[in-house]
């Protein structure tokens, strides 16, 4: 995003009322972006499937022939390969859950909850509150994730953290490593509610009473996962398992906070109170990164959010022709980030730490990252 567009969107445009609606949008898009393909989809998913049993077989079969300082080098590197190609097996899952896997709701329902489960995801309970983030993006009264403080609701230690570098690599590493499971189990990061709620408590205030069961179905997911993990730890050793699953699907959660931490963070993303919020706002305050080959892996989640957010029912695969057909018509009101994610992540951490009005909201309910502590 060049800093003249940059500061075009932030002096009033992007978030005034969009000189289209979600209609005119979806006529640009070529017809059959829409149809899902069922054999189509279990491709992208067999292949997958295919790459992590090589990297499994290789690291099993050889790793304990080389020698140091050879086999510190292998291992790493398996465990960010494999962790990334399980952050695409993830993201089918996910894909699952917004029913673009195919045709038939049962189908993408059984897929999503096994590939979930086995990457010990909670499906159903994450599938509603990502439906209803899907529903109220960049609300700060009814999003359901990554909302954003107030000025006055930023803690004596983010202050503390992010007055020096040091303090900010250590908030950083706690938010990626820490930030799924502090989400899906305590809802860190996530809408307030009056009681306790987590994703793993059926009878939580986040769930109506049809979502219930689902909840204990996704729990039950969780826990065979948990069952077969032990019992595979009884066989091969704790160890092993840690090295072959534990540490690859440590790096497939960093890589979904760093994603869709990206995605919804950036000083060109407004946020709306309940004045000025509607759903076409929200769904285009949303930016799409550049994740270099890995977009690719990440069956392009990371570069055709904007869209996601506009039609999430379009498989991954017609996402960046669809992007492409959009363009044009959002115009300033697409959002595009080429600076490479390691970079991005370091700057948008350090920059957006809160949210307020100022000068380009004109009194109106619409609020921008900032990071002055004073």
């Amino acid at each position: 995003m060049s800093s003249d567009k940059t500061e075009q969107k932030k002096n009033g445009v992007s978030f005034s009322k969009p000189p289209f609606t979600i209609g005119d949008i979806k006529k640009v898009i070529p017809p059959h972006c829409f149809q899902r393909s069922l054999v189509r989809s279990f491709s992208y998913l067999v292949q997958d499937f295919i790459i992590v049993s090589v990297f499994y077989y290789i690291a099993t079969t050889y790793f304990h022939l080389l020698t140091s300082p050879c086999c510190y080098l292998a291992w790493p590197i398996y465990w960010i390969a494999q962790g990334c190609v399980l952050t695409g097996i993830w993201m089918i899952g996910h894909e699952s859950g917004h029913q673009a896997f195919s045709d038939y709701p049962w189908i993408n329902d059984t897929i999503g909850l096994i590939l979930h489960s086995a990457l010990l995801t909670p499906y159903f309970s994450w599938k509603y509150t990502h439906r209803r983030h899907h529903s109220n993006t960049s609300s700060l009264e009814y999003d359901e994730v990554y909302v954003p403080r107030l000025k006055s609701q930023v803690t004596w230690l983010t202050k503390y953290l992010n007055k020096n570098p040091l303090g900010r690599v250590f908030g950083l590493a706690t938010t990626l490593n820490l930030g799924w499971h502090l989400y899906l189990t305590f809802n860190a990061s996530g809408r307030p509610y009056p009681r306790f709620a987590s994703h793993y408590h059926p009878h939580g205030p986040i769930y109506y009473d049809r979502e219930r069961l689902q909840i204990y179905i996704s729990d039950a997911g969780v826990v065979a996962t948990i069952y077969v993990l032990y019992r595979i730890a009884l066989a091969q050793g704790l160890t092993w398992l840690v090295c072959i699953y534990g540490v690859p699907l440590q790096i497939m959660n960093i890589f979904i906070v760093l994603i869709t931490l990206l995605n919804h963070t950036h000083s060109s993303v407004p946020h709306y109170d309940l004045s000025e919020w509607d759903w076409l706002k929200g769904a285009l305050a949303t930016v799409d990164r550049d994740f270099g080959v890995l977009n690719k892996v990440f069956h392009n989640i990371t570069d055709t959010h904007v869209l996601h957010h506009l039609f999430s029912t379009i498989p991954h695969y017609h996402g960046l022709e669809a992007t492409r057909a959009i363009k044009p018509l959002l115009g300033e009101y697409y959002q595009f980030d080429s600076t490479p994610f390691y970079k991005a992540l370091w700057r948008d951490y350090k920059e957006c730490i809160y949210v307020e009005k100022d000068e380009r909201s004109k009194g109106r309910g619409i609020f921008w990252y900032k990071n002055e502590m004073n």
